[in-house]
């Protein structure tokens, strides 16, 4: 057989391979870039309505009275009678200072009350013997007058030692030192044996934490900003009762009893540039303590007629926040198109965590929520479902749900030379033929 013949099956077969490939080779795409298929996305459509806002600020408890437990008397401290760290009532014994010269004191002060009177009884009978005689004229007047004169002596030398016994009685009563008020006791600054100074030893320290009041600051900027928004008509806040203080403790969770703003500190710190509020909250159990950190939320405001989206549809970009936004190519394909947008405050409806815009969305507008990681701005995407016109309320921020995908068992393959069939599927790629291997018996040439 002439080496031609023999060598065109070889020929077809490479021929044939060569076809196969190039239908099975991907398609590319501008720049050489390979043309992947468009990314499916879920989308919804925005609306304004009203939303709730809270604002959330750091606060810190403190006692709605705070006393400090101080000496009024001087002497040696000989006891203390609390227990450190535990609730007292008003009126109940903290500590004991040494009684004894008080005693004495007061023990003077009476004997000086006898003495005081036993003079006056004495000036009292003086003058009841030298009135008759002054009467007769048996002395003069001048002697009768200084009698008299002594017995009102004598009356004001018993009140002014009655007063003594009482002041010494006072002081006798203040080495034994109570509580002033009711609350949580702090340590004792003093230990048994302590010499306290009248008025200026620091014995221990009592907070009424029921209620308890927690104080926080707003800046300046956002008190503006707020003022600004309510005079806009921006922002509903709550009238008559005001807002309502909800409590965070440091691991998240919430606390369960809430309470009403009580102080604003009309006056603006320099040094800080913010202005104090103060919350009262209940506090029965005394899980609030003085001195804790917490996190205040305040509840009942709104923004009427506002657009909000998901969390995860807002990207930070070098220039600020935006989201994709649904837009139309040149050829009137569905692309990916990025808008800048002016973020405000977070809220919370039905469980799902909304950012309110401030600025950039428009009502009507079609946004993309999830799917976001497979995005290119300007890229052709394949929209889950058509973003019907969702109704102000709950339904404003309810993503449309994208269509499921048909099963691949009814989707019949297409031919292997169909160019819209995705590049390199090998389910549609025939089998290649196996070349004839030359007969041994054949020579080869």
């Amino acid at each position: 057989m002439p080496f031609a013949l023999r060598r065109a099956p070889f020929v077809l077969f490479l021929a044939v391979a060569a076809a196969l490939a190039g239908c099975g080779r991907e398609q590319k795409g501008p720049g050489g870039m390979p043309a992947f298929p468009p990314a499916e996305v879920t989308t919804l459509t925005v609306q304004p309505t009203s939303y709730p806002v809270s604002f959330e600020y750091v606060g810190q408890g403190v006692g709605s009275k705070d006393a400090e437990v101080r000496a009024r008397v001087t002497g040696i401290v000989e006891k203390r009678l609390y227990e450190e760290g535990a609730t007292v009532k008003a009126g109940q014994p903290l500590f004991q200072i040494d009684p004894r010269p008080y005693q004495a004191q007061l023990a003077s002060a009476e004997a000086e009350i006898a003495r005081a009177q036993a003079e006056k009884s004495r000036a009292v009978r003086e003058v009841q013997r030298l009135r008759p005689l002054a009467e007769r004229k048996a002395i003069g007047q001048k002697e009768a007058d200084d009698a008299q004169s002594q017995a009102e002596l004598a009356d004001a030398a018993i009140k002014a030692a009655e007063a003594n016994a009482t002041e010494a009685r006072l002081n006798l009563s203040y080495t034994r030192v109570t509580a002033p008020i009711s609350g949580i006791t702090d340590r004792a600054d003093v230990s048994e044996g302590s010499l306290a100074n009248a008025n200026q030893t620091l014995l221990t320290k009592i907070s009424q934490v029921d209620p308890i009041w927690v104080t926080f600051s707003i800046s300046e900027n956002e008190r503006l900003k707020l003022e600004r928004a309510r005079t806009e008509g921006k922002l509903r806040t709550p009238n008559g009762v005001g807002y309502q203080v909800e409590i965070r403790l440091a691991d998240g969770s919430k606390f369960p009893r809430t309470g009403r703003i009580n102080f604003t500190d009309a006056r603006v710190n320099p040094q800080t540039g913010t202005s104090e509020l103060r919350a009262t909250i209940p506090n029965a159990d005394g899980a609030l303590r003085p001195g804790q950190f917490v996190r205040v939320v305040l509840r009942g405001a709104e923004r009427p007629d506002a657009i909000a989206v998901p969390q995860v549809a807002v990207m930070e970009g070098p220039q600020g926040k935006f989201v994709y936004v649904v837009g139309k190519n040149d050829k009137g394909m569905d692309v990916a198109t990025p808008r800048p947008i002016v973020a405000g405050e977070w809220t919370t409806v039905e469980g799902r965590n909304l950012w309110l815009i401030d600025s950039g969305l428009n009502a009507g507008d079609v946004i993309i929520v999830d799917g976001i990681a497979k995005l290119m701005p300007g890229a052709p995407i394949k929209v889950g479902a058509a973003p019907p016109a969702a109704a102000p309320g709950a339904g404003a921020i309810k993503p449309a749900a994208p269509e499921p995908a048909k099963p691949a068992s009814s989707q019949p393959a297409p031919p292997a030379t169909d160019a819209s069939k995705p590049a390199g599927a090998p389910a549609a790629r025939p089998a290649p033929p196996q070349p004839a291997k030359p007969s041994p018996a054949e020579p080869k040439k």
